[in-house]
């Protein structure tokens, strides 16, 4: 053992810290502690290992750790290490040298590579076309054959006429093409929100000649179906307690009226259209307007 590594070990004794407390403070391996220690610098990576751990060691004990460092420095000089820097930048010159050299040759390969590529380009697109060239000054290999109506000499109008299929030359009249049916397109039914008045919303259902009411039950709710007269009067149609899972249905020639107990239970789709009621639990009136064309 070193007088360094007496020093240390007991001063860590004196204040009562054992290796593994000290391994947890200073996060240095316990091997490396005892090896500082017993003065075994071998076993530690290297001599800046061995500076950092002993300052390390001496900071955690309660010691000066440049007192501490001078005296490893005292009894462990360092090693002249002049011949193996200047070899190493040597090394280092000779390697940049080398990778300069490498970049420069690799540098040029691609450049010339790329003026290959251009050239190649170009003398494929050059001989592509100079060989197309002839099929294209030469229109009459291609040009389709032109049949020559002869004129009618009282009208001065040319006869609608066709080669006959046996191709004798014969012609023979067109037939007058019948005029396909325009089909009259149907208005699509729209079922759209028009206002909200007095707690009532009204939505305004366009295209169609019933009114088909669905809904679906999703909990228990009361709810009351009227349909609407002309004269603006009411007639019932339903009034029930409906249950989750229910379903019912309306199809009607006029307009309706909803009075929903509890808006959040009720699916409410009007010609296939979905009509939102309302997502809290609250009374809901919905007035469905049928307007035929």
């Amino acid at each position: 053992m070193s007088d360094l590594g007496y020093i240390l070990r007991k001063t860590r004794l004196e204040k009562k810290i054992s290796l593994d407390d000290l391994q947890e403070v200073t996060k240095i391996r316990k091997r490396y502690l005892e090896a500082i220690e017993e003065g075994n610098y071998k076993v530690l990576p290297g001599s800046f290992y061995v500076r950092a751990f002993i300052k390390s060691y001496a900071e955690a004990v309660g010691l000066d750790p440049t007192e501490v460092l001078g005296m490893y420095q005292t009894t462990n000089p360092s090693p002249a290490v002049e011949k193996p820097v200047v070899e190493t930048i040597r090394k280092n010159r000779t390697s940049v040298r080398n990778t300069e050299k490498l970049s420069r040759w690799a540098s040029g390969t691609m450049f010339v590579c790329f003026i290959l590529l251009i050239f190649g380009i170009v003398y494929y697109y050059t001989y592509k076309n100079y060989k197309g060239t002839p099929a294209d000054e030469n229109p009459s290999q291609t040009q389709s054959p032109r049949i020559t109506d002869s004129t009618n000499p009282a009208t001065g109008t040319a006869p609608s006429t066709t080669m006959n299929a046996s191709g004798d030359g014969k012609v023979a009249p067109l037939a007058t093409p019948t005029p396909t049916p325009v089909p009259t397109p149907t208005p699509s039914v729209q079922v759209k929100f028009s206002s909200s008045e007095k707690g009532v919303d009204n939505y305004t259902i366009t295209g169609a000649s019933n009114l088909n009411i669905q809904m679906k039950i999703t909990g228990s709710c009361w709810i009351r179906v009227d349909s609407l007269t002309e004269a603006g009067g009411k007639e019932m149609l339903r009034q029930k307690l409906y249950k989750a899972g229910d379903t019912d249905s309306f199809d009607l020639t006029g307009s309706a009226y909803l009075n929903v107990g509890a808006a959040s239970a009720l699916e409410l789709t009007v010609n296939g259209t979905i009509v939102p009621v309302g997502d809290t639990p609250n009374p809901k009136r919905v007035q469905l307007n049928l307007q035929k064309n």
